[in-house]
């Protein structure tokens, strides 16, 4: 694994009047591209040909690094390319994806803006559950086997994949037979069903909490929260409840976009407890702890409950909702903030006081 002293030595060979900061083109690149220019940084993508359209229409990326999959990011030449051009890289969920945890714990040596120590406590279900339990989260129950199965559940699957083949069941016998359908439509792998999480499935509405935990203030920010919008679940509505039971539909929950939020203040002093709570076991788990953006995903009940279900110890897709209107960020700092500048500010903060090295791992 590199060890932190590693990324220090490299972060003390960088120009640090020129800094830029990079990401995969991909997920929240937009967001975390635009906060870099309006705090003054130089940008640099590594896309693919394919995606260049993007940031080409945008004007965000001084400097593109072409490669033809995202896994190429672990190259040689890719990472020395980025650490002569002192880049920062910012992870989003495409990190997890398509470098995966064992490559960015023990192949990828250039700073990164975060605590890798924590993808094991990200992407292991089991990990995130005794993360947030220990930090007096409300939490689904889970199921051990599909043979266990005695209500309604919902079949979740490892790493980042934007929900892509979850589905319901409320039996053994749902579970197998869904399953199938998922395997025969091409939204899973047979073998992935060796690894799927059950999950107790709680009625109320999803809210997506997106927090920034700040080494350098001492702070942990609300900054904005989001919804999914998944297909097909959220295209059901269209179709009479008649034609859903003729049919026999067996909805993916794909996410394809997300939808801003903003919540009760009634509730707010939960949801800002609970980003408290989670942040301060992390310091436990993974010194020095979560640094930057993380979010909780949760489910809140008709009677206020809040349970989460997940955690992303990074920059999360539903951030990009917030880009220029969070009224969070709005409360927070005024007008034009939002998590990828929030991103960059504490970079550009830490290059002033002279810390940079305690926020990159």
């Amino acid at each position: 694994m590199i060890e932190k002293e590693e990324i220090e030595s490299l972060v003390e060979e960088y120009d640090l009047e020129k800094v830029s900061i990079g990401t995969l083109g991909s997920h929240s690149a937009l967001n975390i591209f635009k906060g870099a220019k309006e705090e003054g940084f130089r940008t640099v993508c590594v896309c693919t040909q394919n995606r260049e359209i993007v940031y080409r229409k945008f004007q965000l990326v001084d400097e593109f690094i072409f490669v033809e999959r995202f896994s190429d990011l672990l190259n040689g030449e890719i990472q020395e390319r980025l650490r002569e051009l002192n880049t920062i890289l910012v992870p989003h969920g495409s990190f997890n994806a398509y470098i995966g945890m064992e490559g960015m714990l023990n192949d990828l040596y250039v700073p990164m803006f975060g605590n890798r120590r924590l993808l094991k406590w990200e992407i292991n279900r089991d990990k995130q559950r005794e993360w947030l339990r220990k930090a007096g989260l409300r939490l689904p129950k889970t199921y051990e086997s599909p043979n266990d199965i005695d209500k309604l559940v919902i079949v979740k699957f490892p790493g980042a994949r934007g929900g892509k083949g979850y589905f319901l069941a409320d039996s053994p016998e749902t579970f197998r037979r869904k399953a199938e359908d998922m395997i025969k439509r091409g939204h899973l792998k047979r073998e992935e069903l060796s690894n799927v999480q059950l999950q107790e499935y709680i009625l109320g509405v999803t809210a997506y909490f997106q927090y920034f935990r700040s080494i350098i203030k001492e702070d942990v920010e609300l900054l904005g929260m989001d919804r999914r919008y998944e297909s097909t679940v959220d295209g059901l509505g269209r179709i009479p409840a008649k034609d859903q039971l003729q049919v026999d539909l067996n909805p993916t929950y794909t996410v394809v976009g997300n939808i801003p939020l903003t919540l009760r203040e009634s509730l707010l002093p939960e949801v800002l407890s609970m980003g408290d709570r989670v942040a301060e076991v992390s310091e436990e788990i993974a010194p020095p702890g979560i640094i930057g953006p993380f979010c909780l995903e949760t489910i809140i009940t008709d009677t206020g409950e809040i349970y989460a279900f997940e955690i992303s110890a990074r920059i999360v897709a539903g951030s990009n909702v917030g880009i220029g209107t969070s009224p969070y960020a709005y409360l927070k700092y005024g007008a034009g903030m939002y998590m990828g500048r929030r991103i960059a500010r504490e970079i550009k903060e830490g290059i002033r006081r002279g810390v940079l090295k305690k926020i990159l791992y």
